[in-house]
């Protein structure tokens, strides 16, 4: 086991490397940063228990899988940083979720959400505005799971969540 974690170590350096614009790698901390999110994570080898180099389809690009003991699992992946499979735990079964999202994901659809609510005051937000705040949900709880500290971007969608109560009529 101890040689296929050198491998993916090796793997996980060398791909990081190779998308700096994506993904830090601190070797002595074992950490990786997402860089769109300016978030990091910490890489517990001793948990790994499987690790896949794959090819995307489309871009032909690699990206990395890291399997953990507890079941949890990382991709590191271009575009896109960090992915992981968001949790549905607090929002029950949702259509249309992504199996694998990032948390670049939340910050595009937080935008969404904040465009509703703020750049047309004078309207009712749509339904849809409470469908992304529910899918923004689902991506948290799923990036809380694999490490990342995302106290601070719970608490940014939980402002969204109390304007769009305010403003929905009841």
């Amino acid at each position: 086991m101890i040689s296929s974690i050198d491998h993916a170590k090796s793997k996980v350096k060398q791909w990081a490397q190779r998308h700096r614009h994506v993904v830090l790698h601190d070797e002595e901390s074992s950490t990786l940063l997402d860089v769109a999110s300016g978030k990091r994570i910490h890489l517990p080898w001793g948990d790994v228990k499987a690790f896949e180099e794959k090819t995307h389809a489309e871009t032909k690009d690699t990206y990395l899988v890291l399997l953990f003991e507890n079941g949890s699992q990382i991709a590191l992946v271009d575009p896109g940083g960090i992915a992981f499979s968001p949790s549905q735990i607090n929002t029950g079964p949702l259509r249309d979720l992504p199996p694998v999202v990032c948390l670049k994901d939340f910050h595009t659809l937080k935008q969404r959400i904040d465009h509703y609510l703020y750049a047309h005051q004078d309207e009712a937000p749509p339904k849809e505005c409470l469908d992304l705040v529910i899918t923004c949900i689902a991506i948290l709880d799923g990036a809380r799971s694999i490490g990342f500290d995302i106290g601070d971007l719970e608490e940014e969608l939980d402002k969204s969540l109390r304007e769009l109560e305010r403003r929905t009529p009841k």
